[in-house]
């Protein structure tokens, strides 16, 4: 029961993250990034090459992670961690 509904919030968290993405992102960003998992606070989001993936964890990282606070709350996201993939 208990770990059946966790695992429900943990699918609509991840869903309304999809949702917002494109929404509150700039397009160009979200050419190259696209949430790929979610768990326990933390967005896993791959990156489509080594220049973006520096791009986003050197300069755009905080603001990311403010706009998804703001539009999902600050106890859904709480950390974001970039991979190249």
């Amino acid at each position: 029961g208990v770990l059946g509904t966790m695992r429900l919030e943990q699918r609509l968290d991840e869903a309304k993250i999809q949702t917002v993405w494109a929404q509150i992102l700039d397009p160009t960003l979200v050419a190259h990034a696209q949430p790929a998992g979610f768990a326990k606070g933390t967005l896993f989001v791959h990156v489509d090459s080594s220049v973006w993936l520096h791009e986003i964890v050197r300069y755009r990282r905080s603001e990311i992670l403010e706009r998804l606070q703001t539009t999902l709350g600050r106890t859904v996201v709480q950390k974001i961690a970039f991979r190249l993939g």
